[in-house]
């Protein structure tokens, strides 16, 4: 990397840094774009506010994550941290019986099974990946301010170190995979929560839940309840995460309860998941995330993109949040690549990303907006293979969406029972149509996480 000597407005007397690509954030999204540039030579540094290994949610990984891992070197240290998932299961309080989905049964026979994993461990191993392949990575480092038309060639940033120091960067591109925090999007005023989806997620580790027995341990459980669902993550070390994700008008009731109280009250409605749950005990602090699902109005410019949840996050009942993370870091790899040898075929690249990267949120949204749906339940409790619709379906729950497997007139067929279920079911589908206009409306005070 090249130091230059170089006072800035924002940071007089620090030296400014020159590199091909700057990434900010060191989730799956950064580390995987970071290792990929890497790894193709490219001078690359990636700034974590953060120091590793820290918490986060999101522990429920696809089966579509597998080949990534592959292409990235570190399957071997992901099976070593990963319990193995064979299936997702779903408990509805309207049905009495369980239904489970194996991988194994989807349309691709070759990704049978995940894993569920602790994020913190995780996301290291994926940031050390990166360091091992040549990135330069900076932690405790928090990007302060970003100018994208700094000069025709180069951005410009600043970021300052968690003792103070600052340090200034001009990288000829900038990938924003700062998740959550959404740094461009904020900036540029382009995020807004999703009309269509309005959420807030309330969690906790817990120790001691009954789980499944067996081979079947790893599984992950989704738990319908009157307003809204549960996840429940099996952990390798004992430990199982559990999630209420609920509608403001829910949320607003809390009153002075504690994040806690509410997290157990919530678990009181779902009896199968009282349950799993009657001896076990918390571990962490209770935890909630409002603004749940949120999009930006754009994912690229013409020096940068945004990845992950740095551009859009949807509910998460598909954990399919890490898999279109590092799905779209490939594409974006291959996209800054072009990039940077080959200026004339900059804009076709950046179309193409944008291809990519709405494809997967919009995909699973389709199902997300109607998974609360009383149709939408029966599908899923009762499923069918007409011209291998459950394969196709299957396919969705495994992540298998970006490859070529032929999955898209079965999932249209199975769009089509769904429509066709709703008329014939019209009063009730209405209904709930009525209700779920109800329940994304925002409520004053219903994001609070404290």
């Amino acid at each position: 990397m090249q130091c230059l000597i170089e006072p800035t407005p924002e940071s007089p007397t620090a030296e400014t840094t020159e590199c091909d690509v700057l990434v900010i954030g060191g989730g799956p999204a950064g580390s995987t774009i970071a290792a990929l540039l890497a790894q193709k030579g490219y001078d690359v540094l990636l700034l974590d506010k953060d120091r590793h290994p820290r918490f986060h949610i999101g522990e429920s990984l696809l089966p579509a994550n597998l080949p990534l891992f592959e292409k990235l070197g570190v399957a071997d240290e992901m099976r070593a941290i990963g319990m193995t998932k064979w299936a997702a299961e779903f408990v509805s309080p309207w049905h009495a019986h369980k239904q489970e989905f194996q991988f194994a049964d989807a349309w691709d026979k070759s990704m049978p099974h995940s894993y569920q994993v602790r994020r913190s461990e995780f996301d290291l191993v994926l940031l050390r990946n990166a360091m091992r392949r040549g990135a330069h990575v900076f932690e405790g480092c928090k990007v302060l301010s970003v100018d994208l038309e700094a000069t025709p060639e180069r951005a410009h940033a600043v970021a300052r170190h968690d003792d103070g120091r600052e340090m200034s960067v001009a990288p000829r591109f900038v990938v924003d995979a700062s998740g959550r925090d959404t740094f461009l999007a904020n900036r540029f005023q382009i995020k807004h929560k999703n009309p269509k989806h309005n959420s807030v997620a309330i969690y906790g580790h817990f120790a001691g839940a009954r789980r499944n027995e067996g081979e079947a341990e790893g599984n992950i459980t989704i738990f319908w309840f009157e307003h809204g669902w549960f996840w429940f993550i099996p952990l390798q070390d004992g430990v199982t995460s559990v999630g209420m994700v609920t509608w403001p008008y829910f949320m607003k009731t809390r009153g002075e309860r504690s994040l806690e109280q509410f997290l157990y009250d919530g678990i009181a409605m779902s009896p199968k998941l009282a349950e799993c749950l009657a001896d076990a005990r918390l571990v962490n602090d209770v935890e909630a995330a409002g603004n749940f699902s949120y999009t930006s109005e754009r994912n690229h410019g013409r020096n940068y993109v945004m990845l992950g949840d740095a551009y859009a996050f949807v509910d998460p009942v598909f954990s399919s949040g890490v898999m279109m993370a590092m799905q779209g870091a490939f594409t974006a790899s291959d996209t800054i690549d072009t990039w940077l040898t080959q200026p004339s075929r900059r804009q076709q690249a950046l179309r193409e990303l944008d291809r990519v990267l709405r494809h997967g949120p919009r995909q699973f949204s389709w199902f997300i907006y109607r998974m609360t749906n009383p149709v939408m339940r029966d599908l899923f409790m009762g499923p069918r293979n007409p011209l291998r619709v459950k394969e196709a379906l299957l396919s969705v729950l495994a992540g298998d969406i970006y490859g070529r497997t032929p999955i898209w007139a079965s999932l249209a067929l199975f769009k089509g029972i769904y429509y066709i279920s709703s008329l014939t079911q019209l009063p009730t589908a209405m209904r709930a149509w009525r209700r779920r206009q109800f329940n994304i409306q925002p409520a004053e005070g219903a994001g609070s996480a404290g």
